[in-house]
């Protein structure tokens, strides 16, 4: 039984195309397809069947696929005792999430590794994603750092490990000479004659909008759809808009005020997501220590306003 198959199997489980298993992995979506026959013959059943455009596995393809992720745990678990028997952390730590989040997150944390364990290397990717979005990431890095608006546990990872960091503020941003600018805090009444920036459908902030439509029983007017936070900031603060922005990087000093929401849910939780079987090396675990001492030296001033 070759495991190169299972892996392969447990690849096209996971991403879901061809394409999918072929970028990831640096081959043509040929070479995959020739792959996958290969696997057929060796097994003696079909591993896959059409489906639509693309290829599902079949009960058979799904069984391989299992046991191609209990090859990948055994191999995980085998890379940790070998780390316990160097007697100290090692190896690359594969990162990727939300840059609102690893803005704060990471500088600290290399700082604190530089120190501890200096022969791990981190390597992050920032990608901003819709919540469901995010646990598709662990085919090709070690931890992603997530985020929700409804509960620690964002869409999409179950099955998965779950490692809380922060909570954190979502504030109403306005610019300094906006009517609101002067307030301590707003309501959702206050709101709905704003004019928006929000964020692409399915990302976590656009929550706190579809909640302060739903308790003002008012449509909010959103007049652009933005991803990047400082983009956004810069709008909010050349403008008369308003938008939603994180409380511990949003800068102090840029033409903006950041105000506390009451009345819906305004809080995220940040948080790493991983395999089952990543915590079990030495060198993710020490990342998560580094990532939950970095989220507490960015946490303290949360239940406080930002200074104007």
């Amino acid at each position: 039984m070759d495991p190169r198959h299972l892996e392969l199997l447990r690849q096209l489980d996971e991403r879901g195309s061809v394409t999918a298993v072929a970028e990831a992995t640096f081959r043509t979506p040929s070479a995959v397809s020739q792959q996958l026959k290969a696997a057929t013959r060796e097994f003696g059943l079909a591993l896959v069947e059409p489906d639509g455009r693309g290829l599902r596995l079949t009960p058979a393809g799904r069984l391989l696929a299992a046991g191609g992720r209990q090859v990948a745990t055994a191999i995980a678990d085998v890379q940790a005792e070998w780390e316990d028997y160097l007697g100290e952390e090692s190896g690359e730590v594969r990162i990727a999430g939300l840059p609102s989040a690893l803005t704060y997150l990471i500088p600290a944390a290399l700082t604190a590794l530089r120190e501890t364990s200096p022969r791990i290397r981190v390597n992050t990717i920032d990608v901003d994603l819709a919540e469901h979005e995010f646990a598709g990431l662990l085919g090709d890095v070690d931890l992603v750092i997530a985020h929700s608006l409804i509960s620690q546990r964002p869409v999409g990872t179950d099955g998965l490990t779950v490692e809380p960091l922060a909570r954190e503020p979502i504030n109403v941003a306005v610019a300094d000479d906006h009517p609101l600018a002067g307030r301590d805090s707003v309501e959702p009444d206050d709101l709905v004659d704003e004019q928006w920036i929000g964020v692409p459908r399915g990302f976590p902030f656009d929550t706190i909008l579809t909640s302060i439509e739903h308790v003002t029983g008012k449509p909010l007017e959103v007049t652009q759809r933005i991803r990047d936070n400082r983009l956004i900031e810069a709008l909010v603060a050349a403008g008369d808009h308003v938008a939603l922005l994180p409380r511990f990087t949003t800068p102090r000093n840029a033409g903006l005020r950041l105000i506390p929401l009451s009345g819906v849910a305004a809080t995220r939780w940040v948080v790493a997501v991983m395999r089952p079987d990543a915590p079990g090396r030495r060198a993710v675990t020490r990342v998560l220590e580094a990532l939950r001492s970095a989220s507490a030296q960015a946490s303290p001033g949360a239940g406080t306003p930002p200074s104007r």
